[in-house]
């Protein structure tokens, strides 16, 4: 972070931040490990005579702060809310021309020459947005599959009975019923969370993820139903990617909301 030249970097890319944001940091780092009360931050970045509503500016500004640096509230690893008092900078904060200010538990130096890393995964830690983004485009993927299936359950009960026992066939149909059934509102409710940044997703997706697994599993194979259009070698493919889908989900909510 250069103060001089207002400008946040992360691994030598500038992120932008308004400048209340930068205040709210630049004061914040200015007393690493140290409770930085919300009466002293409407004290030094909002002067007596500016007509705001300081809650609502102050709370905008602290989530833009978490937001640039990747940071969550319910697990903070940088900036920590202290109930009832403010907030306090967790990370220690070098100085690029004094060294070491304060000690702690993660590096940061003062111009984010690093990239920090996920405390449990090891693989630098992504923006928030990008990994619920993903997470919900996965989402919609598998809708977009169950509604697709659905909508074209006699092409998939005449591809089944060309090629496998009539009961066979049968069992497949009432399969992609059953699991589309319950596929769609449990991809309903993993965007709707995500897209909301409902922060207990990661303990609601832990509990869901085994059925997760089974679900998606079984609809892995669903390529090989088109196997006679788009050839064997691209099903199998096809199928291989989707196998490893629920695992990369599992990855993507630990990154979000760990």
């Amino acid at each position: 972070m250069d103060l001089a030249a207002g400008e946040l970097r992360r691994s030598g890319i500038r992120v932008r931040l308004q400048e209340q944001p930068f205040q709210v940091l630049a004061y914040l780092l200015q007393h690493p490990g140290e409770i930085v009360t919300r009466d002293e931050l409407r004290q030094r970045l909002w002067p007596a005579d500016t007509f705001v509503d300081f809650d609502h500016s102050l709370n905008t500004a602290v989530n833009k702060v978490r937001e640039a640096l990747g940071d969550s509230a319910s697990s903070p690893r940088y900036l920590e809310t202290v109930a009832r008092r403010g907030y306090r900078f967790l990370a220690p904060v070098e100085s690029a021309h004094s060294g070491p200010k304060d000690a702690g538990t993660e590096p940061l130096v003062t111009q984010l020459n690093g990239s920090p890393l996920h405390p449990e995964l090891d693989v630098p830690l992504p923006h928030r947005s990008i990994t619920r983004a993903l997470f919900g485009l996965i989402q919609i993927m598998y809708l977009v599959f169950y509604l697709v299936a659905l909508f074209r359950l006699g092409e998939i009960d005449r591809v089944t009975n060309s090629f496998l026992p009539g009961w066979v066939a049968t069992g497949i149909l009432v399969a992609v019923i059953t699991t589309a059934g319950v596929g769609i509102p449990l991809r309903c409710y993993l965007f709707t969370a995500s897209a909301f940044d409902y922060r207990r997703l990661g303990e609601k997706f832990q509990k869901l993820f085994l059925a997760i697994l089974v679900l998606d599993q079984l609809w892995a194979v669903a390529p090989f139903l088109m196997a006679q259009k788009i050839g064997f070698g691209a099903a199998f493919a096809a199928t291989a990617a989707l196998l490893y889908v629920p695992f990369s989900e599992r990855t993507l909510v630990r990154m979000a909301y760990s």
